[in-house]
């Protein structure tokens, strides 16, 4: 039995039970104890210790685990709040967060997958900088993910004849994943909740461009460093290896047709957040507006046409296949479910059972932290989702768009900046991070492990951000 058919089950059993009560209130986050935040915690222990040390079986099961998870979530806060008050959260969780995000993300992994860029470049310092700047500028216009599918994999054949690559990989993660999106709605999910929230289109274009100019020139200054040692290190080794995929001479872009599909993308994600026609449908834990229905049956018609419309042999040489938005889909539903109690003691506040959390980050009612509230929407955001926990800490800031882009204009920057960037702390921090890592190890990449992973992020990622907030938030 796979995950989709006990997630539909569990639906199933749900909707059945919940049928008379459709409009239930949803769960008051303040009358919840830490406990129910145990198996978002133990699923993302799972994410983490399972690769390590069974990892044969992680990888035949990880679906399952995910769903036992969620259901351990489920059952017993069915058994004790009633279904009336479950029912609502699992369908919040997978029509009004689930659904949209796994559509947007799979869109954009078909699309992007679809262009090939044939040949074959030198994985020299100089091209791999280059690379990584020339995804870090795109990641900001057509998504961290696509601009991640599109280029992760001609990044991997340039460096597929070195024997140190992890490192080219791990950066990419940090700049075109992550701190590349931090320009506009379209970037990075939690701005583009922002913008539906009242932040204009162009706001954080206009108060996070220094910040992120400073990180990302930072970041590229130390991965060159770095590569340039490698590669010196390897002089020999690697011209003595055989390279599976040659430098050529030139570049091909093939499935060009897609970038007008990715186009269309971005159309469809504009519109949901600028047309308001103020109809929808009413379910318990959500509602179906009419504009998101749009979106998102627009994104599957366009992932539809880049299948049927690019060559099989595009994909072909891509290298294009299921399994890392299937891995994605997966285990995000389980962390979709599995957060939404955590989600619901935050949005407490001081009443919830992260009390302590609030005041830490407020110096005074009124008079916000902004470098605390930076780490503290960064470091949450590196291990929940950062478009829902972008969401706490706007509204903990006041909620109020017009005056946050004015007089909080410092707080909402250090909140944005901290949901974007800190994404890149761990694989779970950001959708993408997990693509890329599936991708890189599909092509034989000795990708870190979780705390591994971790480890790179807090020597190379810690410092910059400490440099960063002192510039900027303090």
């Amino acid at each position: 039995m796979t995950f989709r058919h006990i997630l539909k089950g569990c639906g199933a059993a749900l909707a059945a039970c919940a049928a008379p009560c459709a409009h239930a209130a949803s769960v008051d986050g303040a009358t919840l104890c830490a406990t129910w935040s145990l198996p978002f915690a133990l699923m993302l222990l799972s994410i983490a210790l399972f690769p390590m040390f069974a990892a044969s079986f992680w990888h035949r099961h990880f679906g399952k685990i995910s769903a036992f998870w969620a259901l351990a979530f489920l059952l017993p806060f069915a058994a004790t709040h009633g279904v009336s008050a479950t029912y609502p959260l699992f369908v919040h969780a997978l029509i009004d967060e689930y659904v949209p995000f796994i559509v947007l993300l799979g869109a954009l992994y078909t699309i992007a997958g679809g262009i090939c860029i044939y040949g074959n470049l030198h994985g020299s310092p100089r091209t791999n900088t280059t690379i990584l700047l020339l995804g870090t500028v795109l990641a900001s216009v057509m998504g961290t993910t696509g601009a991640a599918m599109l280029l992760i994999r001609p990044l991997l054949r340039a460096n597929d004849n070195r024997r140190h690559n992890a490192h080219v990989v791990v950066f990419f993660i940090f700049l075109v994943a992550n701190a590349g999106g931090s320009l506009t709605p379209l970037g990075d999910p939690p701005l583009f909740l922002g913008f539906l929230n009242g932040v204009s289109f162009f706001w954080t274009t206009q108060h996070l461009a220094v910040p992120m100019l400073f990180v990302c020139a930072v970041l590229l200054a130390a991965f060159w460093l770095l590569d340039s040692w490698y590669f010196r290190r390897e002089g020999e080794a690697r011209a003595a290896a055989l390279d599976p995929t040659p430098d050529t001479g030139r570049i091909v872009i093939g499935g060009k047709f897609n970038f007008v599909l990715l186009a269309g993308v971005i159309a469809l994600v504009l519109m949901s957040g600028v047309w308001k026609p103020g109809i929808g449908i009413d379910l318990p834990g959500a509602r179906l507006q009419l504009q998101n229905l749009v979106r998102d049956a627009g994104l599957v018609v366009l992932a539809a046409l880049s299948l049927f419309c690019t060559s099989r042999t595009a994909r072909a040489d891509n290298g294009f296949d299921w399994t890392p938005i299937a891995e994605v889909a997966k285990l995000f539903a389980g962390i979709f479910v599995t957060i939404t109690p955590v989600i619901a003691m935050l949005r407490a506040g001081e009443q919830g059972a992260f009390a302590a959390l609030i005041q830490v980050v407020n110096a005074a009612p009124g008079r916000p932290n902004d470098a605390l509230y930076f780490w503290a929407t960064g470091l949450l955001s590196s291990f929940l989702d950062n478009a829902p926990t972008w969401l706490v800490f706007f509204n903990l800031a006041g909620g109020d768009a017009p005056t946050l882009m004015t007089s909080g204009a410092r707080t909402l920057a250090a909140i944005s900046a901290g949901a974007v960037w800190m994404g890149a702390m761990s694989y779970i921090g950001n959708a993408p991070n997990f693509m890329v890592k599936a991708i890189a190890q599909q092509r034989g990449v000795r990708m870190p492990g979780f705390f591994g992973y971790l480890g790179w992020s807090c020597v190379v990622l810690t410092p910059v951000f400490a440099v960063a907030t002192w510039l900027f938030f303090v």
